[in-house]
């Protein structure tokens, strides 16, 4: 396989929330699509991923991150 010398990190951590009982949240970013994502773990446990979505069910965009298909 050959790979790209150069690569770019797809997917980035926008922001991270700690509380009290070691439950962590972090809102993921696809910067080709924009799409955003809520990362949920325990405990330094593995946990679980789900896209943010608007309440019309359309998936929330960083407006940081245009969805490169746009351009």
């Amino acid at each position: 396989m050959n790979f790209p010398k150069e690569t770019k990190n797809r997917f980035i951590n926008k922001e991270t929330e700690l509380n009290l009982k070691n439950a962590g949240t972090t809102i993921i970013v696809d910067t080709e699509t924009g799409v955003q994502y809520l990362y949920v773990d325990y405990n330094m446990k593995p946990g679980g991923i789900t896209p943010l979505i608007d309440r019309d069910g359309n998936p929330l965009l960083d407006p940081n991150y245009k969805n490169k298909t746009e351009e």
